[in-house]
């Protein structure tokens, strides 16, 4: 069976900064493979574009260049934001406030995003919101470990897991344009 729309694939991988001396970002292997719905749009669209028409046991090894993964570093990602933002329970937390820290954010409308801490200032904050790979090339290289039909019930709900239990939406963002699963609780994506 081939890769195609629909079809569940499994595949392990190195990712590497393309422009690296090869120092792995990302390794997946045969013990939790990254498990999807090709064309389903929960990946980066170029990778499994790349994956298309690959069988159980083909090699790949390609270039996502920055326009295809993460984007470009985009300076309007880059914004200060009050202290006062930072205060539970009434106090700043200081700890949280360090420079290199990622902190895990909400806007308004409830979506979800890290941002790194770039400059502490007396009243602000310069916090980072661009994706963490943004202006970078990657390098993936891996094999397909398996491909198979998708369940209906796996079709209906858009990603691979349990059908009961499954709460994976408020483990994490399954329609991200995630390059990994890693932060969903028992795989459900």
């Amino acid at each position: 069976m081939i890769i195609a729309k629909d079809k569940v694939v499994s595949v392990t991988y190195e990712l590497t900064l393309a422009k690296s001396d090869g120092d792995i970002l990302e390794k997946v292997n045969n013990n939790r493979p990254l498990t999807f719905i090709q064309g389903r749009g929960n990946l980066l669209p170029k990778f499994e574009s790349n994956l298309n028409s690959l069988k159980v046991g083909d090699n790949f090894d390609f270039v996502l260049k920055s326009e295809e993964a993460y984007g470009p570093v985009t300076h309007e990602a880059i914004v200060n934001l009050p202290k006062s933002v930072f205060v539970v329970n009434g106090e700043l937390d200081e700890d949280l406030l360090k420079i290199g820290n990622v902190i895990p954010m909400t806007d308004q409308s409830g979506n979800r995003f890290n941002g790194k801490v770039l400059e502490l200032a007396e009243e602000n904050v310069k916090m980072d919101f661009n994706h963490p790979l943004a202006g970078e090339d990657l390098h993936f290289s891996g094999q397909v470990v398996d491909v198979r039909e998708a369940t209906s019930d796996e079709l209906e709900h858009g990603h691979i897991g349990r059908s009961e239990g499954c709460n994976c939406n408020s483990n994490c963002d399954c329609n991200s344009n995630s390059n990994s699963n890693s932060n969903c609780e028992d795989g459900c994506c």
